[in-house]
This record gives C-alpha cells, structure tokens and sequence, in this order.
C-alpha cells in the first residue's frame, strides 16, 4: 500500500518536471534565436580600405609637390612676361615708311618721343621718306644720282655720299633702300656726335632740333620743327 501511494505522488511530479524542462529548452531557443537576430548585423565583417604602401603615399605628394611648383613658374613667368612688356611709341596716320622708321629708331634706344618726332620731322623735310630721292625730286638709284643730296637725309657732301654707298657695300645691301639708309644714319661719324642727347629724354623739341642741325647740317631750317611737332601730336604709346 505504501508503495502504491508513492508511486501515484511520484509519476504526476515526474511528469510536470519533464514539461518544464521542455519548457525552459523551448525559452532558451527563443531568446537565443532573438539575441541573434539582434546582433547578427554586428558581426558581419566588414572590410576596411586598403591602406596605401608606403612609396605610392610618397608618390602621390610628389606628384602634388610638382603640379604646384609647375603652376608656380608658369604664375611666374606670366608675371615676368608682363612686367618686361616694354611700351613703344606708335604714330597715328603714319604711312608705312613712316611707322618702320619709328619703329627702328626706338629699336636703336632713342626713346622718348620728342627726340623720335625730331629725327622723324627732319626726314621728312629733307626727303619726305622716299629713300630713293635725288636732291630736286628724281627718283633714282643711288649710283644715277650724279648731283646733289641723295636718300632720307639727303647726304650731299662727298665723304658722306660715297660713306653711303661703302656702307651699303659693307652690309651687301643696296644704298637706295631704306633699311640700308637707317642703318646709316644711325652708324656715321656725324650721328654719333649727338647720339648721346638723343637718347638723353626729357628734352624739348627744339632742344633735340639744336641737335639735328649740327648732325645734317642743313641749309634751310624749313617746316622741319613743324612737322617734329605734328609727329609728337600723333604718337601714342602702345601698352
């Protein structure tokens, strides 16, 4: 009798104990199932940008270092070419002849403009820039003309005639054309005497035109210090 009494105590305990064993196992699958879900996206890896070697970092600044110092010198040489931009004298209306003339003469370092407009004006009282021009208006070579001046300044005494044309020999050029006669003028014992106060600016007109006349010794003083007058009206520098 005792035994049937322990028995029937025992097999309900045994009974409910299996369920809450299955019970408690069915809780730990669900929260375990819950805490993964959760932390699943923790643990995905996740891949980490590829570190640069070393060399190739050092590379990459070099690489920066010279596009920055290639930007510098061309900023530099912009620059340079800017402030050695040098400003010239051009004549407004002057004909071709006339703006080579110019041209050349602030090329041989005459640079102020009432100096140039009196060289300028004297052409064109003794020769009008023709370069050909024989004293009485033939248009000749320079060996036709047998009397008289001869070319831009109408050189007419013989040492500085036959000076023309032995320097034109020199060159290989002709002693009519007027690059030539330039180059002359510009290179003959007679220039040289007052090149320095040419080139010397801030002078007046008429302070250069005491100049000229001992370098062409001319003549007759004529429209010449009119016309260096009018050149000066019709040049502006070209910036």
């Amino acid at each position: 009798m005792e035994d049937a009494l322990r028995e029937r105590w025992y097999t309900p305990l045994l009974y409910g104990c299996r369920i809450l064993l299955k019970l408690m196992l069915l809780s730990t699958i669900a929260t375990l199932s819950v805490l993964t879900a959760f932390a699943s996206p923790l643990l995905i890896p996740v891949s980490a940008p590829p570190v640069p070697e070393k060399e190739s970092l050092e590379l990459t600044i070099q690489d920066f270092s010279n596009q920055k110092d290639t930007k510098s010198e061309k900023l530099n040489i912009t620059e340079t070419k800017v402030e050695n931009k040098e400003k010239i004298w051009k004549c407004k209306g002057c004909n071709q002849t006339e703006t080579y003339a110019l041209d050349y003469l602030q090329k041989q370092g005459i640079k102020d403009k009432n100096a140039l407009a009196t060289i300028m004006g004297n052409i064109k009282q003794e020769s009008g820039f023709v370069p050909n021009i024989c004293e009485g208006g033939a248009r000749i070579k320079y060996e036709s003309c047998g009397s008289g001046g001869y070319g831009l300044i109408q050189w007419t005494d013989s040492s500085r005639y036959n000076g023309l044309g032995n320097h034109a020999a020199r060159l290989g050029g002709s002693a009519s054309s007027l690059d030539t006669q330039l180059n002359y003028m510009l290179n003959e014992s007679d220039w040289k005497m007052i090149e320095r106060g040419m080139k010397t600016p801030g002078r007046s007109i008429d302070s250069y035109m005491g100049l000229a006349s001992r370098w062409i010794r001319w003549g007759h003083h004529g429209a010449r210090t009119d016309y260096a007058y009018r050149y000066a009206n019709k040049m502006v520098l070209d910036t």
